[in-house]
């Protein structure tokens, strides 16, 4: 029997539900971490004496700074996530980029928005 090229319609049904569910929770996650940049007056600190307000300013603008990388990080994996979404819509999806074989299920179902094979991100990596 000839070896598989790529994923048949109900496969790629299964990894569109759990790709849109990862993209859902993401969603949330990003939304979370953008409102906590842009809302600092929860934590106000007006009425604190000037020694600790400094302090607490300083924690503010890291954890501000630590949000806001964590935000391009969670944008980042949204996107990627989009991109294997269009791939399920053009039936390319689970087919590594490098070696043109199907990405195995368990790489997928754990990395749905993969794009190499263990092997070949094993080349990368070497």
């Amino acid at each position: 029997m000839a070896e598989k090229t790529r994923y048949t319609d109900a496969e790629l049904a299964e990894f569109k539900d759990i790709i849109l569910k990862k993209l859902e929770k993401a969603q949330k996650d990003y939304d979370l971490l953008k409102s906590a940049i842009t809302h600092s007056e929860s934590n106000d600190t007006e009425d604190t004496s000037p020694t600790f307000k400094v302090l607490e300013e300083g924690a503010t603008t890291l954890s501000r700074e630590e949000a806001g990388k964590l935000a391009q990080r969670q944008l980042k994996f949204i996107q990627h996530l989009k991109a294997a979404l269009i791939r399920i819509e053009n039936k390319t999806y689970g087919v590594c980029r490098v070696t043109g074989k199907l990405i195995a299920k368990e790489r997928l179902r754990a990395v749905p928005h993969a794009t190499l094979s263990i092997e070949a991100k094993q080349q990368q990596q070497g």
